[in-house]
């Protein structure tokens, strides 16, 4: 129980963290749809929105990819409870699923994902935000996480 409600916790917090700061991004530029908000040396705050997935791919599906992504959605988190990953990687996937919903969200109201990260240090980068750097997050903890349990059964077996 207790790794459900840390997964609930973590969808719910990840979803208002990442609202609020595409809120606050699209105030910054008082509804202009493209336009810099805060220059840096190696980040630039922009507001963008992404009509496509990651670097603008797909963005040829247009409004019916809102629909293929929340089928996706749907499935992921259908066979992450029903195979009981939730007990094993709550954290991770609270965070995973929580930047998943704050981007599908900006989808089906702002008719694309609100990203405002835009990095130019050294090369340049897509433009992002917050829930795809906890998406990333996620799945990186889950990497390590599998990577530790593989090294400690093979020392176990050795």
């Amino acid at each position: 129980m207790r790794a459900y409600i840390i997964f609930i916790l973590l969808v719910l917090g990840t979803f208002i963290i990442d609202q609020s700061l595409k809120v606050m991004a699209m105030e910054a530029v008082n509804g202009v749809e493209y336009a810099t908000i805060l220059e840096g040396s190696c980040i630039n705050l922009e507001l963008f929105y992404n009509r496509g997935v990651a670097f603008s791919m797909l963005a040829f599906i247009g409004d019916n990819l809102k629909w293929v992504q929340l089928l996706l959605i749907s499935g992921i988190v259908f066979y992450i409870l029903y195979e009981g990953y939730v007990k094993k990687y709550a954290f991770p996937l609270g965070l995973i699923i929580g930047g998943a919903l704050g981007n599908l969200y900006d989808r089906f109201i702002h008719e694309g994902v609100v990203d405002y990260v835009a990095w130019h240090c050294g090369f340049d980068f897509a433009v992002f935000n917050y829930a795809d750097v906890m998406i990333d997050l996620g799945v990186a903890i889950i990497l390590l996480l599998s990577l530790l349990e593989y090294r400690r059964e093979k020392k176990a077996n050795s």
